[in-house]
This record gives structure tokens, C-alpha cells and sequence, in this order.
């Protein structure tokens, strides 16, 4: 029986290999599995995994065509809800959305939902993408501020809906975080850049280099002949900590850290002239995948030790089980119920060391987690030469600071409806992290697609 079968692993490079080299760590599934681990879906009646998708892809069904090694057509029927499947299948956290919901994970392990959608598109992409039907032009055109993954799927489902779309991306090159923040080894930028080709090929115009808050701003693109105006700017204000020595010569926010590796190819130095100096040891300060992906960034620039600090323990770590894993396995040390409260600089003004503390867990606090409770007395000091801050981060207010009108909460994100994406403006729109503050690719995909079908509505009326 299909419940009886077991999951089968990803197949992955060896761990002392990809902590030396930049390539994919997880290789996917070969056909004849990917076949076998499609079998093992139950094709429930009421299939909780569908809820458990924030943008609706029909699980089953596209499941069910991998089984019939109908693998085209299960690419098609993803791409009916998510045109981005090969990224999604990459970086969405399965194990807390719709695998979560998987009823063969009450007494075993969930069908691998997105090692299928992967397959399945990375199948496609193979064979050479087909481009999804487009409905006849409707003369409507709309704004899309930011080549993230909000603003890559609103623009993608108005131009399935026949509406002129242009997107204005800050830098020089379309893909938000999943190019300048998520490591090459974890998203191929090839992917990335493919799939939004597909959006090009549905008559997306994507404009770079484009600031908007500087070069134009919302109210001069609706004034400029746009219906409408969707702002997906994402949250790439970096947090840091506020203590001694975060100004010193060898610290970095983890988002310029990933942005000179990723975008800017500072790991293939010198053909590219934007090195990273690591030094041999590296501190990450925080627990989640971006901490990880810097983590493991430092280690294939050269690091000999890297130390991931956190000031929780290892059950508290919010980065995906999968990334720890692939950490420790390359070699990532953790000190865990740590955490810096300075960093000490050399007679040149770069880092040497920092001034730990240890520290405890008290109760739950507010977000469910225990409360870290520092130990008095317990200071040590750990030799570092690059410290990497990985604390989160905020909205860049470039564009809401130079939109007059757009309604905003203390944090300084956009206060848009839940359910309509629509802002204090009439005609604009925003999702993903410029509302909710940093979540998941998937949720600012689901936040676009919303937005995408209030635009429709919206510009039915004009």
C-alpha cells in the first residue's frame, strides 16, 4: 500500500564536496522516483494539503499526473495557481504548509509535496516551457513596484488576466531576495531567471534599475496613465543589535553579506571585483534560514570555522530543519544559549573577538518560544575575525516615506486589507513583506496572487 511505502530522500551532494563549491546541494529526484514517491499520495477525497497551500495548487491532481508519468501536464495543472514552481519547489517551507496537512504524517512521514513540484517543474524546464494562456488584451494597465516574489506573481496573474503590467525593479537585475539573499547552492540563479522569462514571454515589461522614491514615485505612476499600482518592495532594511562595536571593519548585515556573494559574485573573485573577507573564522549572529544560508556562504569563501550564535537552543532554531541539517553536515559550528553583547576591534579598527554571554530559558514569551534569560557573571570571549548580523530585518521606507496618503503601522509596513491587499489608496495595492514585515517567498506569492484578483476587480469598475 502507498501509506506502507517510505519517503524517499532528496539526493544531495556529498557534505565535505558542496562545503567547497557553490553548485545545488539537492539534485532532485531521478524520474523512476519521483514516480514511486508520487504513488505514495493517498489522493484523499478532502485533501487538507490543498488548505494548506497559500496560493491553491491542486496537490492531488498534479500528483496524480507524476504517477501517470504524465509530467508536462502535472507542471501545467502547478502552473494553473503558481507560475514560479521550480523556485517554490526549492525554497518553500513544505514540512509547515501543505505537508504539514498530509495525513500520512499523523503516524509517518508526508508525501515530499514540494520534491514533486520541483520534479515536475524542473521537467518542464527541460523540455522547454509552455507559455500559459493569456486572456485578450483589456487596454488596463498596472504598476508593479518590485521584481520580488510578490510582485513577480501579482504581475504574472494581470497578465494572465490581458492587462498591460510593467514592473520597476530597484536593481540591476529581477528577482528580489531570490537572487540577491538566497544562496546559488540552495536556488540556482538560472532557475530564478527562467521562470521569470516565462513572465517576458507573457508580455511582462520589467524595467531595472528603477528606484522608485527616487527616479518617480506612486502618485506620478498613476498620474503617468497606470489604473492601477501594486508596491511588493519586500523588507531589505537590515536590523542590527545596537551594541559596542557593530561599526567596526568586518561586520556585516547578513543582506549586504548574501547580496556581494549572490548578485554581485564576490565568491568568484577575482574575475568579479566585489570580495568578501571572510578570514578564518566567521560569526553569524541568529537562528534563521537567513543566518543559514550565511553560515554556509562563509564556509564556501573560505572560512575555516563558522559559528552560528544564538541565544535559544537548538529545538528553538526558526530556520527549516533541512538547513540545519545541511549546516552541521558541512562543518557550521553551533553555539547555541549564546549570544554578543560587544564586538572588540584591533588597533586598525577591525573585528578580533567578541564578549559573549550565556544564557537560559525561562518561559514561553509571547511568541510561543521560551524566553532566553541571560546569566549574570557568565561572560566569554570568542576569536572572531568576521561577524555576520542575521537579526531580520525591515521595510526600506524609500517608497512609502514619498507616498503621500499610503497608511502605515509603527513598524513603518504597509497597512493593506487582508483579504483585498488594498492600501489607504485608492487604486494601490501591496503584499508581501512590505506588509507582514519578513515571511516566506510562498506567503508574498500568496499576498500577490490576492492582490492580483482585487486589481482585476478594481480596474473592472474604471
Amino acid at each position: 500500500m502507498a501509506s506502507k511505502m517510505p519517503r524517499h530522500d532528496m539526493p544531495r551532494q556529498d557534505a565535505l564536496a558542496r562545503g567547497n563549491n557553490f553548485q545545488e546541494v539537492a539534485l532532485g529526484y531521478p524520474l523512476e522516483v519521483a514516480v514511486q514517491e508520487a504513488n505514495r499520495c493517498l489522493q484523499c477525497k478532502k485533501p487538507k494539503c490543498v488548505a494548506g497551500c497559500p496560493v491553491g495548487v491542486d496537490i492531488p491532481k498534479f500528483i496524480q499526473k507524476i504517477t501517470e508519468r504524465e509530467f508536462l501536464e502535472a507542471a501545467q495543472i502547478i502552473k494553473r495557481k503558481n507560475l514560479l514552481p521550480a523556485i517554490c519547489g526549492r525554497v518553500c517551507p513544505q514540512e509547515s504548509q501543505c505537508e504539514a496537512q498530509c495525513i500520512l504524517g499523523v503516524k509517518g512521514e508526508p508525501v515530499a509535496i514540494g520534491r514533486l513540484e520541483r520534479f515536475a517543474a524542473d521537467y518542464e524546464i527541460a523540455q522547454g516551457c509552455c507559455k500559459p494562456e493569456c486572456q485578450a488584451p483589456t487596454g488596463k494597465k498596472v504598476a508593479v513596484i518590485g521584481a520580488g516574489p510578490a510582485g513577480l506573481t501579482c504581475a504574472a496573474e494581470l497578465a494572465r488576466s490581458g492587462h498591460g503590467v510593467t514592473i520597476y525593479e530597484a536593481l540591476h537585475v529581477a528577482g528580489g531576495v531570490l537572487m540577491y539573499g538566497i544562496p546559488e547552492f540552495r536556488l540556482p540563479k538560472a532557475i530564478v531567471q527562467k521562470e521569470i522569462n516565462g513572465l517576458k514571454d507573457m508580455g511582462v515589461e520589467i524595467k531595472v534599475n528603477q528606484v522608485v522614491g527616487k527616479v518617480t514615485s506612486v502618485q506620478e505612476l498613476l498620474d503617468s496613465g497606470y489604473d492601477a499600482v501594486f508596491i511588493g518592495t519586500g523588507a531589505g532594511l537590515p536590523h542590527f543589535l545596537n551594541i559596542p562595536g557593530e561599526n567596526l571593519c568586518g561586520v556585516y548585515s547578513a543582506n549586504e553579506f548574501l547580496t556581494r556573494s549572490n548578485l554581485m559574485k564576490a565568491y568568484d573573485f577575482p574575475n568579479h571585483i566585489t570580495p568578501i573577507k571572510v578570514g578564518e573564522r566567521v560569526a553569524v549572529l541568529g537562528g534563521g534560514n537567513v543566518a543559514m544560508d550565511a553560515a554556509r556562504t562563509a564556509l564556501r569563501l573560505g572560512a575555516k570555522d563558522v559559528y552560528i550564535i544564538y541565544r535559544r537552543s537548538k529545538t528553538e532554531l526558526p530556520a527549516r530543519a533541512e538547513e540545519v541539517e545541511n549546516a552541521e553536515e558541512e562543518g557550521v559550528k553551533f553555539h547555541l544559549l549564546t549570544f554578543p553583547v560587544e564586538i572588540l576591534g584591533n588597533e586598525k579598527g577591525n573585528v578580533k573577538s567578541m564578549v559573549c554571554l550565556r544564557y537560559e530559558l525561562g518561559e514561553p514569551d509571547e511568541s510561543g518560544r521560551c524566553k532566553p534569560l541571560a546569566i549574570k557573571g557568565s561572560e566569554f570571549e570568542i576569536s572572531v575575525d568576521t561577524v555576520v548580523v542575521a537579526v531580520g530585518q525591515g521595510p526600506n521606507p524609500l517608497v512609502t516615506m514619498t507616498t503621500k496618503g499610503l497608511a502605515l503601522d509603527k513598524r513603518g509596513t504597509i497597512l493593506a486589507d487582508k483579504e483585498t491587499m488594498a492600501t489607504s489608496i485608492p487604486g494601490v495595492y501591496a503584499g508581501g513583506d512590505i506588509v507582514t514585515g519578513a515571511a516566506t517567498v510562498i506567503q508574498a506569492m500568496g499576498a500577490g496572487k490576492k492582490a492580483a484578483a482585487s486589481i482585476n476587480k478594481y480596474l473592472a469598475t474604471k
